[in-house]
C-alpha cells in the first residue's frame, strides 16, 4: 500500500477507531499504544479483507480485540472486578437531557470488567456467548458483569442527571 493512501486511511479511521480504544481503555498510553497496533495489522493483514465495503467494521473489530488482549493481560473477568473510585462530586446541571457522550464519560466510572461486557453488549452488538469466548468467561458472568454495569450506570446517571429532580 502506498504511504500517501495509508495516509488517507489513517486520517480517517484515527478519529473513530480511538474512540473505540478510548470506551475499553483508560489510560492514554494505553489508548495510542493499542491504537498504533490496529493500524499495524490493517496496514499488514489488509489483503486479507475479502469484503471492501466492510472495511470499517473489519478495522472496528481489530480496535476492539486489541483493547480486548490489552485488558487481559491485566483483568480477570471472572472475578467481580474492583469497586470504581467515587471520585465524582453530583453537580447541578441545568440541561438534564442525558447526551451519547455524557453516557460514554460515566462508564469511565464503572469497574473495567463491567464496563468492557457493556461496551462488547451494549454498543458493539455482541452476544452473551461471543462475550463470553472472546474474555474466556462464562455466558453467566457475562451476563452478571452487564447487569452490574447497567445497575451502576442507572445510579451514576440519577445522581449526576437526575438529582434537580428529587429536590
Amino acid at each position: 500500500m502506498q504511504r500517501d493512501a495509508q495516509k488517507k486511511v489513517y486520517q480517517l479511521l484515527a478519529p473513530p477507531l480511538y474512540n473505540t480504544c478510548k470506551r475499553y481503555l483508560k489510560n492514554e498510553e494505553e489508548i495510542e499504544e493499542a491504537l498504533a497496533d490496529v493500524f499495524y495489522i490493517i496496514f499488514t493483514k489488509i489483503d486479507q479483507l475479502k469484503e471492501n465495503h466492510a472495511f470499517y467494521s473489519w478495522s472496528k473489530k481489530i480496535a476492539v480485540n486489541q483493547c480486548l488482549l490489552v485488558l487481559k493481560k491485566k483483568l480477570n473477568f471472572n472475578m467481580y472486578l474492583e469497586e470504581a473510585p467515587q471520585s465524582w462530586q453530583p453537580v447541578a446541571i441545568e440541561d438534564t437531557n442525558l447526551e451519547e457522550e455524557d453516557l460514554l464519560n460515566l462508564l469511565n466510572f464503572i469497574p473495567e470488567g463491567c464496563r468492557t461486557v457493556f461496551n462488547l453488549f451494549a454498543i458493539e452488538g455482541f452476544a452473551h456467548k461471543e462475550i463470553a469466548q472472546m474474555l474466556n468467561i462464562s455466558e453467566g458472568t457475562s451476563k452478571s458483569q452487564l447487569n452490574v454495569a447497567k445497575s451502576k450506570l442507572k445510579v451514576l446517571v440519577e445522581d449526576l442527571y437526575y438529582q434537580k429532580r428529587k429536590m
